[in-house]
């Protein structure tokens, strides 16, 4: 059980021990006969008798009239789980800095219509070019190759540092199950099994130790990974020094969604035709739901379930801007002042490490963020970098005007990123004196994220009620990802291409087979120090 304990947040279903304890039945089957309040039906079978009573006419004649009365007279079942989920939504939502005025202009946008699915993506009359070869350095040039000394010695003077983004429950890779991604030990290397998230703090360990400093190692985490990450480094004894938790200060509630969005899902989008009796079922529901959206109201609160059912993540972009508005980098700060570049990476890039050379290169180049990319294989899924209208900058998936444009793009985005944190700030518009000011902070930051553009997507939820009864629903949800930065016609942004094995992301367990044949494995084993 303690072993379950310590794994139940890293590996899917792991389960209580079970042991079963058999008794012989010496009565059989029995009955007991209820009267009066107590012979009320409970639950499921309450709420429908209600129901059947409420219509009147031909529906009474199977229930008594006295029994009628009773179950009219009952207390409507869950009402005091309502009041409990409700209270544990707020307190949910203060606890993770839900932004209220933020929340409504996205309700506003959504129902005006300059929000939605069918806004996801560029406009079809958008020029999409591929990007030049001379858009992209690549990283074993000479140009970043003679940075390497100026890298290491930002390194000794303290003045880099690294971001984890650990944010997600990883349930690509775990196939839907609700574990943390970064905990999942999932490879054997030196001596023992290891997770993605020991991987990344053996690498700064080892960078650290090249050069003689100590690194600071950042790990931005959310309201679904939070809590078993910390408890993970307080019981490895590693939380705490140069490892520091940047806890999520920005959450989503979800929206019951638009009726033209359902539409569009539903019969605009590619979908998978069914056989006859499978596709009259799954056209029922689609009817359900659009009835169910006007009926409830579009862009009206999902508040009917779960409190964690809820909630939703808003997108990568906002890990950096948590820095500011949870004091992690005001601490930093403080702590060490020279301190200037930032390598963000999520935390399935295994192969990214603070290589001197790039940071060099980053630091010379003067530019606010240096982006890598890599040649596009087939399993990379999604946008990449192209020329929008005669601007070079990255664009997601979700963004192309067609889907199969993405197949054009030769360079496919890592979000490995070395960011200028002076560069940066001035883009938001704060100073180091101002990340005190938790409105001015706050004001910052969503007047930037007002500037980005924000994607929808529609997610199925499930409630539970009654005696095991469910439902699914369709809900609406918001994101803003790291990438649209190059969006900003003042960031002034680089972009280099990096070898495969830095910047493949382990998305399914299905890549597995390949990361450990193709030599990707043992070059990272290299890049760790344990």
């Amino acid at each position: 059980l303690a072993r379950k304990r310590e794994l139940e947040h890293a590996l899917p279903f792991a389960m209580d021990p079970v042991v079963y304890d058999f008794a012989v039945n010496e009565r059989g089957s029995v009955a007991s006969l209820r009267t009066g309040d107590a012979a009320l039906p409970d639950g499921y079978y309450l709420a429908r008798a209600r129901a059947l009573l409420e219509r009147g006419g031909s529906a009474l004649d199977a229930i008594e009239a006295a029994r009628g009365a009773r179950v009219l007279a009952a207390p409507v079942a869950g009402t005091a789980e309502r009041g409990a989920n409700a209270a544990g939504l707020e307190r949910l939502l203060a606890e993770n800095g839900f932004d209220r005025i933020q929340h409504e202009q996205i309700r506003e946008a959504m129902r005006e219509g300059s929000i939605g699915l069918l806004r996801n993506r560029l406009p079809v009359s958008t020029r999409l070019e591929d990007a030049a070869q001379e858009d992209v350095l690549e990283a074993d040039a000479p140009a970043v190759a003679r940075c390497a000394a100026r890298g290491r010695e930002l390194l000794r003077e303290g003045r880099a540092a690294v971001l984890t983004l650990a944010a997600g429950a990883g349930s690509r890779w775990t196939q839907g199950a609700g574990v943390v991604k970064a905990l999942h030990p999932f490879v054997r290397l030196g001596g023992a099994h290891r997770s993605f998230l020991d991987i990344h703090l053996a690498k700064t360990n080892r960078t650290a130790h090249a050069c003689g400093d100590s690194v600071p190692h950042l790990i931005a985490t959310s309201y679904l990974t939070h809590a078993p990450i910390e408890a993970r480094l307080q019981a490895q004894g590693r939380l705490g020094g140069d490892v520091l938790l940047s806890p999520g200060r920005t959450v989503g509630l979800r929206l019951v969604p638009m009726v033209r969005d359902l539409r569009f899902q539903f019969e605009e989008l590619p979908r998978q035709k069914l056989d006859k009796q499978a596709q009259k079922m799954a056209e029922s529901a689609h009817a359900a739901w659009l009835a169910w959206a006007g009926a409830t109201g579009e862009g009206a609160d999902y508040v009917d379930n779960l409190p964690a059912q809820c909630l939703h993540p808003v997108g990568h972009w906002y890990e950096v801007p948590n820095l500011l508005r949870n004091g992690t980098l005001a601490r930093l700060w403080r702590e060490r002042p020279a301190l200037r570049y930032l390598l963000l990476h999520n935390i399935d890039t295994l192969g990214a490490d603070l290589d001197p050379a790039l940071l060099g290169y980053h630091a010379e180049s003067g530019a606010a963020l240096t982006f890598e990319v890599v040649p596009r294989c087939i399993d990379d899924s999604g946008g990449g970098l192209a020329r929008i209208d005669g601007r070079l900058r990255l664009v997601e998936g979700m963004a192309l005007p067609h889907e199969p444009d993405a197949w054009r793009l030769s360079w496919y985005s890592t979000m490995t990123t070395w960011i200028d944190l002076e560069a940066l700030m001035a883009v938001v518009g704060l100073s180091r004196g101002e990340l005190g000011d938790e409105a001015r902070v706050g004001a910052a930051v969503r007047g930037l994220a007002a500037r980005l553009p924000t994607y929808v997507t529609l997610k199925e939820v499930k409630k539970r009620w009654g005696l095991g009864q469910e439902d699914v629903l369709p809900v609406a949800q918001f994101e803003k990802l790291w990438g649209d930065m190059s969006v900003l016609p003042e960031v002034d942004c680089r972009y280099v291409a990096v070898p495969r094995v830095r910047g493949q992301q382990l998305k399914e367990p299905a890549q597995l087979d390949g990361w450990l044949r193709d030599g990707s494995v043992e070059a990272v084993a290299a890049l760790c120090r344990w």
